[in-house]
């Protein structure tokens, strides 16, 4: 049989299906296997285990979330770890679900929690498609018993501590087994954690021996409570500790000292608010996840193409007639909407052939290049209208066969760029190549965090978000961090009566997101040296904003 396809199985007129045991990792989706990605991109059917595994195989997936009466993308998801009535399925019936659907000659994949053969339901399932006559296979996933502590900032081993005892706990574990040094990680111990400790110290464990209990572990909601066995079960309590959660007893635990370092990135924990076109929302969201936040998009402006498209028409039959000596891209929605009238017309990137391009900036450059171009001109300054005219050339006579620019931009774009070009002697075509439309308001949870201050941080690209934003949903609270990419939108946002925090040493998304990383590390490092405990912005409601300071 071949591994991963269905086959059809001889003289029975039955199928013969497959099924492939993944494992899902402890929660971060990027501990994935490449192998576990590359099956749940073939699978027809995915059985999950645990009710977060549906929303995973989304986002893997790169698909949108369940829209009613929508027809559902991807595979069919199916619930193996739950019944109707709410209660965990058996062993038995989690194998039926998956036998079941695997003898329709579907390739299914099986998502379990850490590792299929590791503490899981794996090896009982397995042996029920055995039993059945169905081929399976086993990608292990990384476990929760060392991905966990490793995000703590906790080694399970050293050169001093070379033993390591995994245990479940429940009412049969004869403590006196682990009196020694050995570390120990603990499964399912945050209920039995008192008495547990008492039967540590009562078999010979110090009641110093430190402690480690890290909730919800490899994701941004990680929290970890670090004591000793003497104190672990009061202090796990004023942590309020809930499953699932992993507990390292032993020397290591000490470690975490110096070596945290998921927990201590600069915006770890923190809900920024992203408001841009849900087509550029990309790029600025995964650089906030790699600083520990957590990113949540609204979209305020819808870009569309221009109400009368006659002009942009003319625009592109003239710069393939050799109507022009120049074209000025302002942004990446420019390029998108002159590529898209290529398109159109049957055109390609052989038009530009003569013809020189400027582009704002860099990201404006790279969209360019994508495109097998590249740009003649980008600000060697400030990425801005007023980088771009300080590097631009006079009109010369003699040098410039043509006198002419496309200035194909944004509907609301101001007139600075084309004022200055005829300032230098060039005539300039101001082409609408598109507009920028406020979208729709957020749904109400989110309109209410964002005026109650639970969101932490904001991130403004642009002075139209900035406007929009507070059109549509209104004003942040002055407990949110306030991030911008440029004066002009800084001004726009005081304008708003909003204060600013944070500047970004240039406009760029990239550069944005960094000067929020060094407030968010500064302000961390202040609550460390003060003593203080480390919150984030939404765990204080201040009465007044703070001092206005510029990260760069």
């Amino acid at each position: 049989m071949t591994r991963g396809k269905t086959t059809t199985a001889t003289g029975s007129g039955s199928t013969r299906g497959w099924v492939s045991f993944v494992g899902s990792g402890p929660g971060d989706p990027g501990l994935l296997t490449v192998r576990a990605v590359d099956l749940l991109q073939q699978a027809d059917v995915v059985v999950t285990e645990v009710p977060d595994h549906a929303a995973l195989v989304r986002t893997v997936l790169g698909l949108p979330a369940d829209a009613d009466g929508a027809e559902p993308a991807g595979p069919e998801l199916v619930d193996g770890g739950f019944g109707e009535d709410g209660q965990p399925l058996t062993h038995a019936a989690r194998a039926k679900v998956v036998v079941r659907h695997a003898k329709r000659g579907l390739r299914v994949v099986r998502l379990m929690a850490g590792d299929p053969f590791l503490y899981a339901s794996g090896p009982e399932e397995a042996q029920a498609c055995v039993k059945a006559g169905l081929g399976f296979e086993i990608v292990p996933g990384v476990s929760s018993v060392s991905a966990v502590p490793a995000y703590a900032g906790i080694p399970l081993t050293t050169k001093d501590s070379r033993e390591v005892a995994v245990v479940t706990c429940g009412e049969r574990v004869d403590w006196s087994h682990y009196a020694g040094t050995r570390t120990l990680v603990l499964l399912s111990a945050v209920g039995q954690i008192g008495d547990i400790s008492k039967a540590l110290v009562a078999a010979g464990r110090s009641p110093q021996t430190p402690v480690a209990m890290t909730r919800v572990g490899t994701t941004t909601e990680q929290a970890t409570v670090t004591s000793t066995l003497e104190r672990i079960a009061a202090d796990a309590r004023a942590a309020r500790m809930t499953p699932p959660a992993v507990t390292v007893i032993g020397d290591v635990v000490d470690l975490r000292q110096t070596l945290s370092w998921f927990e201590t990135k600069p915006l770890f924990g923190w809900r920024v608010l992203v408001p841009r076109t849900k087509e550029q929302a990309g790029s600025l969201s995964a650089r906030l996840r790699g600083y520990g936040a957590v990113p949540d998009e609204v979209p305020t402006i819808s870009v569309e193409p221009p109400r009368n498209p006659l002009q942009m028409d003319k625009a592109v039959r003239g710069l393939v007639e050799g109507r022009y000596e120049w074209i000025a891209f302002t942004s990446v929605n420019a390029v998108r909407a002159v590529r898209e009238k290529f398109e159109e017309y049957g055109l390609d990137a052989r038009a530009f052939s003569g013809l020189k391009i400027a582009a704002v900036g860099d990201k404006t450059a790279q969209a360019i290049a994508a495109w097998g171009l590249r740009a003649d001109l980008v600000p060697s300054g400030e990425q801005s209208a007023a980088g771009l005219l300080a590097d631009w050339p006079e009109y010369d006579e003699l040098l410039d066969p043509i006198n002419r620019v496309f200035l194909p931009r944004a509907d609301i774009a101001t007139e600075n760029l084309v004022a200055g070009l005829v300032d230098l002697g060039w005539e300039c075509d101001d082409v609408t190549a598109y507009r920028t439309v406020r979208a729709a308001p957020p749904p109400a949870p989110t309109r209410d965090a964002i005026k109650t201050g639970k969101f932490d941080a904001v991130v403004f690209t642009s002075s139209s978000t900035v406007r929009n934003l507070v059109g549509i949903a209104g004003k942040p609270h002055p407990s949110t961090v306030i991030a911008v990419i440029g004066p002009a939108t800084a001004k726009t946002a005081e304008e708003h009566g909003l204060r600013v925090d944070v500047l970004a040493a240039k406009p760029d998304v990239d550069a944005l997101v960094d000067a929020l990383a060094d407030f968010g590390a500064s302000r961390r490092i202040a609550m460390v040296e003060a003593g203080q405990p480390v919150t984030k912005p939404s765990d204080r409601k201040p009465s007044g904003r703070r001092k206005s300071t510029s990260a760069r």
